[in-house]
């Protein structure tokens, strides 16, 4: 495991060259730049995941994990495919199961990661790598920086290949709830269609319509944000005044997800990079005391 540290936070990040930690990772999440947890020096681990405190499965994951998908969201077609030849980008080479009756976890399996070079500087980490795979070639860079009670991912990706590379991202933080539920505060004017357990009032206030029961309870709703405008939200926490979170980019989709462990806001990115162009964006978190 891998750290950052200051007086006030530290960052345990998962390792993509160390075998025991590569097995909490598997095709889901992208390897370099995985924020396992952050504990303040005070008041201990702010992070959960769908399991938490137990040890999740490698599918779930916990902290602040992020993705780039190898199929869109809304339909399952395929992106980062060539035949039956997959690959998830900053996570490695991948084959579809066979199996028509797999879930979702088991719906393609992990055959060569990615190779990373890390460097380590004391106020944050670069992980850094280059892959030719299924009908892609491409250099992706990760930035983990600590400042303060912030933490911030810097994400870079060049299309190094000859043909346009289209892909979906998105964060998957798993922020902590309150006795089984959360406030939080979104865009004014967010909306979320009837379910069983999120309400958002006209200025953006979301609020539990009840708390979250033992497993397998659930939700799971995609949000209407505001248009043209990048995410940024806050929500309470059971350790700290508040979290707070923001996206660089304009999300065109924005699932919300939780259980009776965890709550996630996941605004997802459409990139499609042309050869030889570059693209960056980051995702900012800070933890207020």
């Amino acid at each position: 495991m891998l750290r950052l540290s200051n007086r006030d936070l530290s960052l345990d990040i998962l390792d993509p060259n160390d075998a025991a930690d590569n097995k909490r990772q598997g095709w889901r999440y992208c390897h370099g730049g995985y924020v396992w947890q952050v504990t303040d020096a005070q008041l201990g681990p702010l992070l959960t995941g769908p399991s938490y405190p137990a040890e999740p499965t490698v599918y779930d994951g916990q902290g602040l994990p992020e993705s780039f998908r190898h199929t869109r969201r809304d339909n399952n077609a395929r992106l980062t495919w060539k035949g039956d030849a997959g690959h998830a980008i900053g996570a490695g080479n991948i084959t579809a199961n066979p199996d028509p009756k797999a879930g979702a976890a088991d719906s393609v399996r992990l055959g060569e990661p990615c190779q990373w070079t890390v460097t380590k500087a004391p106020d944050h980490l670069i992980f850094q790598t280059r892959q030719t795979a299924a009908g892609l070639s491409y250099e992706l860079s990760r930035k983990i920086e600590l400042a303060g009670r912030t933490v911030t991912s810097f994400t870079q990706l060049t299309n190094v290949g000859d043909t346009p590379l289209a892909l979906q991202w998105f964060p998957h933080p798993f922020w902590a709830l309150t006795e089984q539920r959360a406030q939080i505060k979104l865009p004014a004017g967010t909306t979320v269609p009837d379910n069983g357990v999120f309400t958002i009032a006209a200025d953006g206030s979301l609020t539990f319509k009840r708390p979250f029961g033992p497993k397998p309870d659930n939700q799971f709703a995609l949000l209407t944000l505001p248009p043209k405008t990048p995410l940024a939200l806050s929500l309470n926490h059971p350790k700290l005044k508040r979290v707070t979170f923001e996206a660089s980019y304009v999300p065109f989709d924005c699932p919300i997800w939780g259980n009776g462990h965890t709550i996630s806001v996941e605004p997802y990115l459409g990139l499609t990079i042309p050869p030889g162009e570059t693209r960056l964006w980051f995702a900012k978190h800070g933890f207020e005391k």
